[in-house]
Order: C-alpha cells, then structure tokens, then sequence
C-alpha cells in the first residue's frame, strides 16, 4: 500500500462526499485522513489515503473525477503526513516561541509552498490569494509571499498561515519589549511585558507583599485579590503591565518581584505600582514608573492618573522622581494626581501641585 494526498473540490450538497468516497472504495483506496476546506468554488475536501500499489497517480484521479470531484490534484506522502494539522500547527507554533525568526520555514512546511520571501511592503498592498501566490501581512512590517504552482491555495490556508505570522511578531515584539535593569545597588531585574502565563507568578508576588502594601496599592484593602481580577489585570483591553523578575540567591527560578500596571480609561491612563517590601527603596518603582510614562506618551494618552494615599510617603516620593509637572488634588486621605502628557508634548508648562 503508498500513502498519497489527494484534493479535490466537490459541490457543497448532500450526498457529494459520500459518492466520492466511494468511487475510491472501489477501487481499494482506504481513507486515512480528511479535511474539508470551504471556498467559493464548493469545498475542497483534502485526504490522507493509503491505495493499492497497483494505483497509479492517473488512475486515482479517474477515480475521484468519477466521484464527481473536480480540479484534482494528487501526489505522493509520507508517514508524516499521518499528523493531524492540528497537530501540525503547534508544533510550527512551538518552533516558533524558541525561534520567531523561523517564520518563513514555518510557512513553508505548513504549507508545502514552492517558495517563500520576505520583502518590505507599502500598508495599500493587496494581501489575500491571486492565482498560485499568498501575500501576508507581517505585523511586524512588511509582508511574505508565498507560491505553490498546485493545489491551489485556499482560505483556510491563509487564515492558518496568517495565524502563524503574527505569532512570530508577537513573540519577537515580546522578546525586543524585554530589558534588564540594573538598580542603583548593582541588583539586576528583567522588565517585560505580562501575559496571561504569568498569574502564578503574580499571585505569589501578592503572597509576598506585605498587608500594608497590598492596601497601599488596591485602596479598598490588604486582602488578596482573586485570580479572575488579576487575569484581567495581566493583559488589559486598553494599556500596559510590566512585571519585573529576578533570579533567587539560591539559584532557584526567577521569581516576579514588582508589577507595574497602565490602564488605559479614555484619554488617560490610572498607573498603579506594587513592589515586593524586599525590592522596595531600592529604585525599581522610579525605573517602572519612567517606562510606563514613556509609554502613555508613545501611546497618545492626555495624562497619567495615579491615586495615592496621602501616607504613602515612598510612592509620593517615586512619582516626585519622576520629574514631570502634576497636578494634585485631594479627597479626604486620597490624593488623585494627574501627570499631564499632552501639554508637555505640546511644550506648555504647568505649575506642580503640592
């Protein structure tokens, strides 16, 4: 018995499929595999057989043209070819989490293409299917393009392959986001963006504050916050968190020691700190506080937004390091500081509040 793949576009009707698997059963063609990919032309259904080795290429597309199939295309696999594609799939995406920059070779076995490159592209330019080419949008700029004289491609192709750009960009973006820090006592952090993966690390931290600051930074209490809240937390519809990771002195795993949050409300932007009390005065809120405002000012945001107790000496203390106009005003034993952006990018000086 030969392993072929065989794909064939057959009309979107009941009853199609089932003639077409039978002219192959006829002729002793055992269905291993089938995907059905649904296009504008009918659905192109995709198989994994293993066929007598009496059958030829010509023969197999007599068969599937008798079962009502039309633009048949067949050839020979192997026994990789066995592998779901959703299999396929993350294992490409796994490739791509150590190596983003793999991407083209990911195309290329994801979808058999005759070639694949890479070039700088204008944003007008047209992406989608034309004849035998698939152009993608790098999100990271420009674009991929991708050729395979036969099959055809087809929607869900691209769609997967798209899929897989632009997990390469996020994990590149993710990878040139990360820096290391190197605070005034010579003690080394790494700031990265967060991801949903990171709630375990951020419950330890909470576990690691103390009460006191715990309240300092949620205001309504020294309870720990739930996991669902802080999950919403790590990646926010609109904004930024950063979390800062340190290796223990024991050599155990890196540990998250800091979390620096931007949430993005209108045209502003609330900024929250929490610091483990071991990492506290030793400037690593000031150095997450500056990389915040930087990035609100990249983003466009009018002002940043902080509420601070008016106790809270050590955050008053990093907001005044941080060396930008604020406005104060104050609610009983709350402080509500606004940090203006858009008027300092504008060059209009504004008064500090007390």
């Amino acid at each position: 018995m030969t392993l072929w793949r065989i794909r064939a576009t057959v009309d979107d009707r009941p009853g199609y499929l089932s003639v077409l698997t039978a002219s192959l059963a006829l002729r002793g063609v055992n269905i291993l595999t089938v995907q059905v990919q649904p296009t504008e032309q009918g659905a192109v259904d995709d198989f994994l057989v293993d066929a007598p080795d009496t059958l030829d290429e010509a023969e197999l597309i007599a068969a599937v043209e008798r079962g009502r199939g039309r633009h048949c295309w067949v050839a020979r696999s192997e026994a990789r070819g066995l592998v779901d594609q959703p299999t396929r799939m993350l294992g490409l995406a796994n490739r791509l989490v150590r190596d983003p920059d793999a991407a083209g070779e990911a195309l290329r076995a994801l979808l058999g293409a005759d070639s694949v490159s890479w070039r700088p592209a204008s944003a007008n330019a047209e992406r989608g299917i034309v004849d035998a080419t698939m152009l993608l949008a790098d999100p990271a700029g420009g674009s991929f393009t991708l050729r395979r004289a036969a099959p055809a491609f087809t929607p869900a192709e691209y769609a997967r392959a798209q899929a897989l750009v632009e997990l390469a960009a996020t994990v590149a973006r993710r990878a040139a986001e990360q820096v290391t820090l190197v605070l005034p006592d010579g003690a080394e952090v790494a700031v990265r963006p967060a991801c949903a993966d990171d709630l375990s690390g951020v419950l330890e931290l909470h576990e690691g504050c103390s009460p006191r600051s715990r309240q300092r930074r949620y205001l309504g209490g020294a309870s720990l916050r739930q996991p669902a809240r802080l999950r919403r937390v790590l990646e926010p519809n609109r904004g930024l968190t950063l979390l800062a990771t340190a290796a223990a002195s024991d050599g155990a795993a890196e540990s998250v020691v800091a979390m620096a949050n931007l949430l993005g409300e209108g045209d502003e932007a609330e900024v929250a700190l929490l610091v483990r009390d071991d990492w506290q005065r030793r400037g690593l809120g000031s150095a997450l506080l500056r990389r915040l405002a930087r990035h609100a000012d990249a983003a466009g945001y009018e002002a940043l937004v902080l509420h601070v107790q008016a106790e809270n000496t050590p955050m008053l203390r990093t907001l005044r390091r941080l060396d930008r106009p604020t406005v104060t005003e104050r609610d009983g034993t709350l402080l509500n500081l606004t940090v203006p952006l858009a008027a300092e990018r504008k060059g209009t000086l504004l008064t500090p509040g007390a």
